[in-house]
């Protein structure tokens, strides 16, 4: 198991407080704050461990304040129903006596039914696409000294961007991205725990779709951008350590806000995952330097 993998399992092996009451450590894994990914894991396993026998169906959370990478993160459930069919919690994340993040979730029984599924799009497969680590290899000079370690540090989820952005040299282009993503490593054999890792992974790149049309980064200078909220639906089973393909657009970009959604495939073209996300994307005046 590498260690930067291993560092995600034990973000998600929360410590139990109390009844209900949940507390998780942090880790620097994308800059000063802490990563939505994160937060979104760990609330939707602090959720799991109230529920019995049912995997989650979706999730709906919203950022109300950055977190503190140098603090634990405590997150209290509360039991809303527990019905013949569904379970809903909801969770507060709370950090230095404050609500960072708060989330309902919604847990359910299998089922048979009525099926159907949008199409995976046609793709090359992820053998032979350089990896993202690869990539920011390659355009390391161009990545200020201040943030290069950040943003050059090994991630636990390998990405393969099929349409690769650089987003120290944004062009304009189409609000779509497609990419290939793993988990690291091979994980325990636990449903519950491949749902809680793919939270974590779906806030990978989601944010800067709507960013695409118009030429910005989130590495620019005058660009203050941040996560909103984030919704998820689970439709299938899946296993995190295999290949996902994570098709991403954006609808729709007014208001400061960019609204981006996706689709999270199996390799086999199953449909397993779908997420939603409104984004901050707020263009500010540098002053000038003299």
């Amino acid at each position: 198991m590498s260690n930067v993998m291993q560092e995600v399992l034990d973000l998600l092996d929360l410590e139990i407080i109390e009844a209900g009451l949940f507390r998780g450590i942090s880790h620097n894994i994308v800059g000063k704050n802490v990563f939505g990914g994160q937060v979104l894991g760990q609330a939707l396993m602090a959720a799991g461990r109230t529920v019995e026998d049912r995997l989650a169906h979706s999730l709906h959370g919203y950022f109300l304040r950055a977190g503190d990478t140098r603090a634990p993160i405590v997150y209290q459930v509360e039991r809303i129903r527990d019905g013949k069919s569904f379970a809903t919690r909801n969770v507060k994340a709370i950090q230095h006596g404050e609500i960072i993040f708060i989330m309902s979730a919604s847990f359910a029984i299998a089922e048979e039914g009525l099926e159907h599924y949008q199409p995976m799009p046609s793709v090359d497969g992820p053998d032979g696409i350089p990896s993202e680590t690869e990539l920011r290899q390659k355009i390391a000079p161009m990545i200020p000294e201040k943030v290069r370690e950040a943003f050059a540090r090994e991630r636990p989820i390998e990405i393969r961007p099929v349409n690769p952005v650089n987003p120290f040299a944004p062009q304009k282009q189409e609000a779509k991205r497609l990419q290939w993503m793993r988990a690291q490593n091979r994980l325990p054999d636990d449903p519950f725990l491949h749902q809680c890792v793919l939270a974590f992974a779906s806030d990978f790149a989601l944010m800067g779709t709507a960013m695409l049309p118009h030429g910005v980064s989130f590495m620019q200078n005058n660009m203050q951008a941040a996560s909103i909220d984030h919704s998820m639906w689970f439709h299938r089973p899946f296993r995190m350590d295999e290949w996902l393909l994570y098709e991403m657009d954006a609808p729709n970009a007014s208001s400061s806000r960019g609204m981006n959604r996706g689709l999270i495939y199996a390799q086999d073209g199953r449909l397993i995952a779908s997420t939603a996300q409104e984004g901050l994307m707020r263009l500010r005046e540098v002053p000038e330097k003299y």
